[in-house]
């Protein structure tokens, strides 16, 4: 049966939105109309999502996450996978994530495998999980795989969160500086200079400089950062250029201020997917082809497309990343040591949340860096505004002295 995704009007003339199955739109509409709704708009879901233009509505990390795991606890209770879906389409709030799940539920319903239905909402349900999922369903163990998804969504979704408060505060440090010290350039200094130099005294040459950034801020200020977006926007757009970025992203594997964090945050989030596959039953190299689409740089994407040559002609995995030289020693000893023992997929894990660690400590030290450093550079900002200012009111008092 399909699902219909329908807006309506109650009789107080409130606009409502939502799913519904019927058999056919017409009945959808009558269905409507025996709950005292007046149909505006009803269209199926399964159409709406596969036509969009954008090929559907995403699904956020952390909706993704507790979907699947009311899924997995679902389906562990014994109940059929498609009022699975239909029950965790109910208790969301999200009218999106509704409508997503009741389309994967009518292909369901139809005879496709759940992985299957998945794959036809790319936008909502990324290769991985898709994977995932098959390897599940093949196995027989879709409750534990999909577990393991949402403990896997859950960590990323975590690991994410803590970068982005971490550099939080001192990016709003930073704005709110740069904010009150062109207030000051702009609007407050020029009065005060106007002033002063009304009273026919020579400015200092500090004062000489704050008038001049003043003026040049009052009078340009509007065309600076005009050109500063265009010029934004213009290297964006050079790099959509595959060219120019894969030589931008090898520059951040090498440069000392952005090689660490760049090179662990895609060697951990590639190595922590990995170990999710692989513990899902899907074998290592069609696991690495996999893994290879959450990695953001495409210079590591690069080296690791060769290891994945490598190991189809029989080289060890620890050996193949490690040829790239983008992985960590401790997390190739690690990799070796699993498939040495033969616990590869727990050591992979073992090996991400390691370089986890260390990534938010790093994190952690240059937060630590930039906050005292912002406090000092604006200070001194300040300080300058202050003395540009002060100078010749002092040097005006001593003269009427």
């Amino acid at each position: 049966m399909p699902a219909f995704d329908y807006s309506a009007m109650d009789n107080q003339g409130r606009k409502q939105k939502g799913v519904l199955e019927a058999d056919s739109a017409r009945l959808a509409r009558q269905l409507l109309r025996d709950r005292q709704l007046i149909p505006l708009a009803v269209s199926e879901a399964q159409q709406r999502e596969s036509s969009g233009v954008f090929g559907g509505h995403r699904i956020g990390a952390s909706d993704l996450s507790l979907a699947t795991r009311q899924l997995a606890t679902l389906l562990q209770a014994g109940l059929p996978i498609e009022e699975c879906l239909s029950a965790v389409a109910s208790q969301t709030e999200r009218h999106s994530v509704r409508r997503v799940l009741m389309a994967v539920r009518t292909q369901v319903r139809e005879g496709h495998t759940l992985a299957g239905s998945l794959q036809q909402f790319p936008r909502a349900f990324p290769t991985l999980y898709c994977a995932t999922v098959s390897a599940g369903e093949k196995s027989g163990h879709l409750d534990g795989v999909l577990n393991r998804l949402a403990d896997y969504t859950e960590a990323q979704l975590e690991f994410r969160q803590k970068i982005q408060l971490a550099m939080l505060y001192p990016v709003l440090l930073l704005v709110l500086s740069l904010a009150i010290v062109i207030g000051l350039m702009v609007y407050v200094v020029p009065d005060i200079i106007d002033t002063i130099a009304d009273a026919g005294q020579q400015l200092p040459l500090l004062t000489e400089i704050l008038v001049s950034i003043s003026n040049f801020l009052s009078t340009w200020g509007g065309w600076l950062a005009l050109g500063i977006a265009a010029a934004a926007l213009f290297i964006r757009a050079l790099l959509q250029r595959p060219h120019i970025r894969l030589g931008w992203h090898k520059k951040l594997l090498s440069l000392p201020f952005t090689r660490k964090f760049s090179r662990g945050g895609n060697a951990a989030r590639y190595i922590s997917t990995l170990a999710i596959l692989t513990n899902s039953g899907i074998p290592l190299v069609e696991s690495m082809g996999i893994a290879k689409s959450v990695v953001k740089n495409d210079a590591f994407a690069e080296a690791l497309e060769q290891a994945d040559k490598s190991v189809t002609e029989g080289i060890a995995l620890n050996r193949a990343l490690g040829q790239s030289g983008y992985f960590p020693p401790m997390m190739i000893h690690l990799i070796a040591s699993g498939e040495a023992s033969g616990e590869l997929p727990a050591l992979l894990q073992k090996a991400a949340d390691a370089q986890e660690k260390e990534l938010q400590r790093i994190v952690a030290t240059m937060v630590g860096i930039l906050e005292p450093a912002t406090l000092v550079i604006m200070g001194g900002f300040i300080l300058a505004i202050v003395l540009a200012v002060m100078l010749p009111i002092l040097n005006l008092n001593q003269i009427v002295g």
